[in-house]
């Protein structure tokens, strides 16, 4: 697959990669790839500049393939993933490009059954007959228009259980979240919300809506120590992904909130909770101490979602900041990580208390780079000596007091290092001397 169709989504600059005339066809091949015609299909996008007008382009190739399209308006990726279950629709399809800059636009497309389409699951066939322009005609599509967030705010209310009041800062970086707390906050009792960066504007005018570069977190973490909150929670563009930062303003890696996420689950039921294979070892190691079953997975939504499917587990955590519930339908919601967190918080005295056990190792965080050639790289690690090698997702060599996964990235076109050591000091040993292997 070429750009903008990735392997789990379709994302590139507009209008150079990714127009309206691709959308209109992009909208037409999902009819005819995921067999639509005469059925109903929701669509909503994220608050960026490009959205209103790559949604009207999809929407169109729907309708002229003879799907109706239930349009759901500016809404979250995880609010589209309850209207679809809440209207009872074939699938749906988000107009947004996530976590990236501005520039960008993008689809993400889910098709009938809940399934997300991915490479391997539709995505080489949709990409095919858009580029080759392959239009259907059928009569019968429409549009119908629905407003589903006051229902999913409904459904996201019952899940608080506080201990004790929290006062959060919640940075929006001006992406779809602000609109959703407007929703939300009202249906919170025992949580204010210290609001930064509300107004939805796709030119994100302060910082990229990203929480996984810390070069985006300087306000939250100034706004966290200067109001004495709780601790601050940072989303992305399309509100599915949620990062945190403790009272003192200190990153908490999304690793860490995963553990405590799976100490929250640990503590109504025994079973396996999954965690993608880049997280910190001490994840595995808590889940076994608190009676669960650790699964590991590959990285990416479509992965996650089947694993959790296949397992039963009541949730997943991903180090870049998705969180995957079984009683989400499956899939990841940012907003229910967040109460879910809000909750784990309340019971503990604060935020970095809580990390502190379970912070037992020295983790690089995620290393980009740019190589000729990735799979040469993956040869050169599987040939490290002494090393215990596994091929999950990339591969990954574990050694007694250090670890690394590298794999090539399904989003960029970059290859992607992590690692971690029982010591800071290796960890930055093993750092330089994997830069230097992989950049050979």
């Amino acid at each position: 697959m070429s750009d903008p169709f990735k392997a789990y989504d379709i994302r590139g600059v507009y209008p150079d990669q990714l127009d309206e005339d691709l959308a209109y066809h992009i909208g037409n091949a999902c009819a005819q790839v995921l067999q639509l015609q005469g059925k109903r299909y929701a669509v909503g996008r994220d608050m960026r500049v490009s959205g209103p007008a790559l949604k009207q382009a999809f929407n169109q190739g729907l309708i002229d393939a003879g799907v109706t399209v239930v349009d759901c308006g500016m809404l979250s990726t995880p609010a589209l993933t309850f209207a679809m279950h809440h209207l009872d629709t074939a699938g749906g399809a988000q107009i947004t490009a996530s976590h990236n800059p501005s520039q960008y636009g993008g689809v993400k497309i889910t098709a009938p059954g809940f399934k997300p389409v991915s490479a391997g699951t539709g995505m080489e066939e949709i990409e095919a007959l858009a580029r080759q322009q392959s239009v259907v005609r059928h009569s019968g599509g429409g549009l119908e228009e629905a407003c589903t967030l006051d229902a999913y705010c409904e459904w996201l209310a019952p899940f608080l259980d506080l201990a004790r009041p929290l006062r959060i800062v919640v940075d929006g970086g001006n992406g779809i979240i602000g609109t959703m707390f407007q929703h939300l906050a009202p249906k919170l009792p025992g949580i204010t919300i210290i609001p930064q960066y509300f107004d939805p504007d796709g030119r994100f005018p302060f910082h990229d809506a990203n929480p996984l570069k810390n070069e985006n977190l300087p306000d939250l973490q100034e706004r966290v120590r200067a109001t004495g909150a709780d601790f601050g929670a940072a989303f992305d563009g399309d509100g599915d992904r949620c990062a945190l930062v403790d009272e003192t303003g200190t990153i908490v890696t999304c690793d860490m909130t995963t553990a405590l996420l799976a100490k929250y689950y640990l503590a109504k039921e025994k079973g396996p909770i999954a965690y993608d294979l880049r997280s910190s070892k001490a994840v595995p190691e808590l889940i076994r101490e608190l009676g669960g079953e650790p699964i590991e997975t590959r990285v990416g939504h479509s992965f996650i979602k089947a694993t959790l499917k296949e397992t039963g587990a009541a949730f997943a955590g991903e180090l870049s900041g998705h969180y995957y519930f079984r009683d989400f339908y499956g899939a990841d919601s940012g907003l229910l990580a967040f109460i879910l967190l809000a909750n784990v918080i309340s019971q503990g005295e604060n935020l970095s208390g809580l990390i502190a056990p379970i912070k037992r190792y020295h983790h690089s965080g995620e290393i980009n780079f740019s190589v000729e050639s990735t799979e040469a790289v993956l040869k050169r690690v599987r040939a490290l000596p002494g090393a215990e090698i596994s091929e999950l997702d990339g591969v990954t060599a574990r050694f007694s007091d250090w670890w690394c996964n590298v794999r090539a990235s399904n989003t960029e076109p970059v290859c992607r290092l992590n690692l971690e050591a029982d010591s800071a000091a290796l960890m930055e040993e093993k750092i330089d001397e994997m830069q230097k292997l992989i950049t050979e």
